[in-house]
């Protein structure tokens, strides 16, 4: 499905057919509104105005989606947990516990929005603002399919970097503006975390970038006549392991480890605040296996079924290991953690380019 194009159509037919008649009828009714209605007309029929108007629906629906994304998938989580530790999980608030979600949300609702009294008001309001902000700013530049997409980016996927990298700053700040030993603790935990996964995060997608030549995500999956898991099984295992550590999910969310620091960087957010920094690891774990598909698994190619079916099989199944991996490991140390960043990870990095410049260099892929 072309997006834009699809958006465009019915834009431009809901302005010919309703919206420029009606506000003519307007202007022909009440004659001294009449420079207004002539100028709202103008507007309309202005090429780029159209375009933004486009370009802003389209968001829109991109945010519907992902909406409607996190309530299917905290769901199916919650029941992979219930099977994982021999239980049902959410069974009583609708079918099979469909709508715990929305009991979940009443309840954040209706939380009492504390601030300490010691903390900087502007530093711990900025932060799941900051964090969340970065995760809807990297989903700009995310295709589901040739059409489905509100950017094409040259540059798409050092956008979708840059976006993320900005997350330990929102960390940080909230953490130190919180005035609390364990939010702070928590906040450098996070930001060490962060930088220490971000170089060989961006250094086993080097090895994609050779082979397809291109930063433009677009490029990179229809040049996948292979799919890159298979060339660059490396390059795959440092990526998904530094992009689960990224959006600190189990086992590598020591910044909020319950057991030492209560919540971590999160310790004193209540209610929306609360319930905003969760919305903003839930849209970065779509993000971490939205590129683990498109960057390595062919994105939405396929045979058959439609490219956007095909990407969200593909997605979910990228899911469910997600799942599967947090229910399985234990959480480490910090310094085991970071160890495993820059002692580990960084070196088979390294080896991964090394190996795909031998690749490139002999023609082997033609």
């Amino acid at each position: 499905m072309n997006l834009y194009g699809v958006v465009l159509w019915l834009l431009t037919a809901i302005i010919n057919s309703i919206a420029i008649p009606i506000i003519a009828w307007l202007g022909n009714l009440l004659w001294f509104i009449r420079p207004v209605t002539d100028f709202a007309i103008a507007l309309l029929k202005n090429d780029a105005f159209l375009n933004f108007v486009v370009v802003f629906a389209e968001a829109f629906i991109i945010l519907i989606y992902i909406a409607l994304f996190i309530i299917i998938l905290l769901w199916f989580e919650r029941k992979m947990w219930g099977r994982f530790q021999d239980r049902r999980g959410p069974m009583h608030v609708g079918y099979a516990g469909l709508l715990q979600i929305f009991a979940d949300m009443m309840k954040i609702f209706g939380k009492e929005d504390i601030i300490p009294k010691k903390a900087d008001k502007l530093l711990f309001t900025l932060c799941p603002i900051i964090v969340t902000a970065t995760a809807f700013l990297a989903l700009v530049a995310l295709p589901m399919s040739d059409g489905f997409v509100i950017a094409r980016l040259d540059g798409g996927l050092l956008f979708v970097f840059a976006a993320f990298s900005l997350a330990p700053l929102g960390v940080f700040i909230g953490g130190w503006g919180a005035n609390n030993k364990y939010t702070l603790q928590g906040a450098l935990r996070g930001a060490a975390q962060m930088i220490s996964y971000e170089v060989p995060l961006l250094f086993s997608v080097l090895g994609v970038v050779m082979l397809a030549g291109s930063f433009n995500i677009m490029d990179i999956v229809h040049r996948q006549t292979i799919w890159y898991a298979l060339l660059q099984p490396i390059g795959l295992f440092v990526f998904f392991t530094a992009a689960t550590a990224e959006i600190e999910r189990p086992p590598f969310d020591i910044p909020e480890a319950e057991s030492e620091l209560v919540a971590g960087w999160q310790t004193e957010y209540a209610g929306m605040k609360y319930g905003i920094c969760w919305v903003a690891e839930w849209i970065r774990m779509y993000v971490g296996a939205a590129l683990v598909v498109l960057l390595f698994f062919g994105g939405w190619n396929g045979p058959w079924l439609p490219q956007e079916i095909w990407f969200q099989i593909k997605l979910w199944i990228i899911l469910i290991f997600m799942i599967w991996v947090r229910q399985s490991f234990p959480r480490p140390r910090i310094d085991q953690l970071l160890n495993l960043g820059w002692k580990r990870l960084l070196p088979l990095s390294i080896v991964n380019i090394v190996l795909t410049i031998g690749i490139v260099a002999s023609g082997w892929l033609g």
